[in-house]
């Protein structure tokens, strides 16, 4: 395995990227979510909408008003994690700010044949790939740019989008989504 270097040191690539940011979403839940202050906000029945004080959400729309895209893929189980519901619930406002989130079921995943990480595609050229261990921690990320590893990754992003249904409809069939 290459060496991991820290998520931190790739995030300028959210504010440099020139016309498309692609996720997969592959975990249960996220170590990150539930110390985030929204998780006791989620826990207690509130909503959530753009908040143009949420630094995630504001670059996204400053990307996006420039004319970029960012999108994203989350897999989800039947019935949805608790995790899962979090992000089905705060999502709306990544939304609300101009990403394009989408859902598939985890099922329907395994039957596309999609990895089982998590990974963001930046331009179809840079592929960074999540290592997260069993409680949901982010380990680290690599790097690939190498032209099989990009390749697949574009073919992991068609065939997952191709399949995914828009949060907004998701989230309607979801009852327990919050």
């Amino acid at each position: 395995m290459p060496d991991l270097i820290p998520f931190d040191e790739i995030t300028h690539l959210f504010t440099e990227f020139e016309h498309t940011a692609w996720r997969l979403e592959t975990q249960r839940g996220y170590a990150t979510d539930r110390v985030s202050p929204n998780w006791t906000r989620f826990q207690n029945g509130e909503s959530f909408g753009y908040d143009p004080a949420n630094p995630w959400q504001a670059n996204v729309r400053e990307q996006t008003t420039a004319g970029k895209r960012f999108e994203r893929v989350r897999l989800v189980d039947d019935p949805p994690t608790e995790g899962q519901r979090f992000l089905l619930a705060t999502g709306l406002g990544n939304v609300a700010a101009g990403e394009d989130i989408r859902n598939l079921y985890r099922a329907d995943a395994a039957r596309l044949g999609l990895p089982d990480y998590d990974l963001w595609v930046f331009d179809s050229r840079t592929v960074v790939r999540f290592h997260i261990d069993e409680d949901g921690v982010t380990l680290g990320v690599t790097v690939h740019t190498d032209p099989e590893t990009v390749v697949q990754a574009c073919q992991t992003r068609e065939a997952a989008w191709h399949f995914a249904v828009p949060t907004g409809q998701f989230h309607a069939r979801v009852p327990s989504a919050g």
